[in-house]
């Protein structure tokens, strides 16, 4: 799978995720301990904002956080229609240089698996789709090393070996599934 369709595939679920977000409280829990819905959601549109900002190479204006939901669905869109029209080759972080396709994948892992997280903070179960999951598992083992674990993962869980992608994939990125 290419990474733009990962990316695709990962909006497309994370956006039935927040479905229904607008109807439990802001306030609500959510799987990562340290954030309730309303700061979740935030984090997803910030990754949303920098997705997009590598892949168009250029800056856009913050949309008021005043609905977070609709603020999702509004940045998800664009994100789509900039990987559409083409994204660089590289992208700068910072002062280095990221392949577009490394990029796009890595953002696919981090919306993929906060959806998981919207839809359980809103009570609902909303599984990862396996070929999804299998896919971003791969990723996700190429670039979540030991550093980043009590940083911006919590450690790995352990499940079954043969366990479904969806629960590999949510294991090794810190959750219970």
């Amino acid at each position: 799978m290419s990474s733009g369709e990962l990316l695709e595939r990962s909006l497309a679920y994370a956006l039935g995720s927040v479905a229904g977000a607008e109807a439990v409280s802001l306030q609500r829990g959510t799987p990562c301990a340290a954030w309730d819905l309303g700061e979740l959601l935030g984090h997803l549109d910030d990754s949303l904002d920098a997705l997009y900002e590598g892949l168009t190479g250029g800056r856009i204006g913050l949309f008021p956080h005043a609905d977070r939901v609709c603020g999702f669905r509004t940045r998800a869109c664009a994100v789509l229609g900039a990987w559409a029209a083409g994204p660089p080759e590289d992208v700068l972080v910072g002062q280095r240089p990221l392949d577009a396709r490394v990029m796009a994948a890595v953002g696919a892992v981090e919306i993929t698996v906060h959806g998981w997280d919207v839809a359980r903070a809103c009570g609902r179960r909303r599984p990862i789709p396996e070929g999804l999951a299998a896919e971003l598992l791969s990723v996700a083992r190429c670039v979540v090393g030991d550093e980043d674990r009590g940083v911006r993962f919590a450690d790995p869980v352990e499940v079954p070996s043969r366990a479904r992608p969806e629960v590999r994939l949510l294991g090794f990125l810190g959750r219970c599934p």
